[in-house]
């Protein structure tokens, strides 16, 4: 464990678009690994009220200042909202083998950069899948469902740093695949 070698543990980037099931994974996953001291589940913030998503949430200016103030580990912009891992994530690093953060695609190299150990989990579904599950949750207009959709399966990050999951059957098949990645990684990582 990273505890005992004084290196930062591994830093999971959970990445995919929108609609790709990236929460219910994270949330399925830890519940079942409640407990692990191997592994630890980032709370994000964003600027939006929480909506039935695990995060925090604060409003633009108060995102801006922690910003300003070093708050984040990674922060980014997307689809009107603002977006950050906290500065604590990267405390727990030396806690913990695992890391697990939902982040932004637009930020992996980035992170690949500043924050070594890194290992990206891409999570993948059909785009008529995606459009689905969209519409099902209800927050984005029409609009917006056309305008996320198109970049669906582009610019997923590619190397060896990288596993893909597709979670394009059951939630439970889903979260048993991205389990069977976490334990993977903690079991290298340890």
């Amino acid at each position: 464990m990273s505890a005992a070698t004084g290196r930062p543990g591994l830093l999971v980037l959970v990445v995919g678009p929108s609609g790709a099931g990236k929460d219910s994974l994270i949330d399925g996953a830890r519940r079942l690994l409640r407990g692990d001291p191997g592994v630890h589940f980032v709370r994000r913030t964003v600027t939006r009220p929480a909506l039935g998503e695990d995060h925090d949430n604060m409003t633009r200016e108060e995102f801006e200042s922690a910003e300003r103030a070093g708050g984040f580990l990674l922060s980014w912009r997307a689809h009107g909202l603002a977006y950050g891992i906290p500065m604590a994530a990267g405390s727990k690093r030396f806690e913990t083998a695992l890391v697990v953060a939902n982040v932004s695609r637009s930020v992996v190299d980035e992170a690949r950069r500043r924050l070594q150990p890194v290992h990206v989990v891409a999570v993948t579904a059909p785009v008529a899948l995606l459009a689905e599950r969209l519409a099902r949750r209800g927050r984005e207009h029409a609009t917006d469902l056309l305008e996320r959709l198109p970049h669906a399966d582009i610019d997923l990050p590619s190397g060896p740093d990288v596993t893909c999951v597709a979670n394009d059957g059951s939630l439970g098949d889903g979260i048993c695949a991205f389990l069977r990645v976490l334990r993977s990684l903690r079991d290298q990582a340890t």
